[in-house]
């Protein structure tokens, strides 16, 4: 792992886009850490009619943005920390190795995850941790969310569960019972701190796992290439909105 990089934007078009910008750095490995305002993100296969309720995303400005890699819808705010590993292919079969510092830090800061077969996190018997993966030109990503304060009735209004096979030729969502990191920690009497005090611990765990001591941040150099990225490709109608 070259770097851990905690993105200082809440943009989810720039921090899609510095994903693919990473992606594209050949011979580095990274661990991205960030955090989107309100927002629908959606998988490069998918459909936006058959995932997301667009007049409820537009009434609470909740961004509608495709990403990179395939799976299925999810939703983002300032309650939810995403983390990306982008680096050099393996060779192993894509399995759910990724997500093994994740359970590693998660189990450090209390918090007894467990992965299930699509390769995703639950606690007890509800997720909190959905992953989707890109494979490209001897480059792999592997991302994910964690659920820590999200706002659930937002998450459950803004996508469209019901309205699956609009477009019958897009990947559709498995939906799921979700539940936040946090309302189990309360209800098991341990420790709840506020959201960047947490995203901060497992980022700080993230580091001890990898002998990163340094969490680094976008220079101003990387923020310009990244911010054309987003100009051309994640903030384009043409992209998002492509089926």
């Amino acid at each position: 792992m070259n770097k851990i990089i905690l993105s200082e934007s809440t943009l989810p078009s720039f921090n899609l886009a510095a994903e693919e910008y990473l992606f594209s750095r050949q011979g580095e490995d990274f661990l991205l850490l960030y955090v989107n305002e309100s927002s629908v993100i959606i998988g490069s296969n998918q459909a936006v009619l058959n995932e997301v309720d667009p007049d409820f995303c537009i009434e609470h400005d909740i961004r509608i943005v495709r990403r990179l890699s395939g799976g299925g819808a999810v939703y983002h705010d300032t309650g939810n920390l995403n983390f990306s590993f982008i680096h050099g292919k393996t060779g192993e079969p894509l399995s759910a190795r990724f997500l093994d510092p994740v359970v590693e830090a998660l189990r450090a800061l209390d918090i007894s995850v467990e992965v299930r077969k699509r390769k995703d996190l639950w606690l007890d018997e509800h997720k909190i941790s959905g992953t989707a993966s890109h494979l490209s030109k001897g480059r792999e990503l592997h991302h994910g969310t964690l659920l820590y304060d999200t706002d659930l009735t937002l998450l459950l209004k803004a996508l469209n569960p019901e309205k699956r096979n609009l477009v019958s030729k897009a990947t559709a969502s498995v939906t799921s019972p979700v539940k936040n990191i946090r309302s189990y920690l309360r209800e098991n009497q341990k420790s709840d701190p506020e959201p960047a005090h947490f995203f901060r611990q497992f980022a700080r765990q993230m580091g001890l796992l990898f002998g990163r001591e340094y969490i680094y941040t976008f220079e101003d150099d990387e923020i310009a290439k990244i911010e054309e990225l987003r100009r051309d490709k994640y903030a384009q109608r043409s992209w998002n909105y492509r089926m």
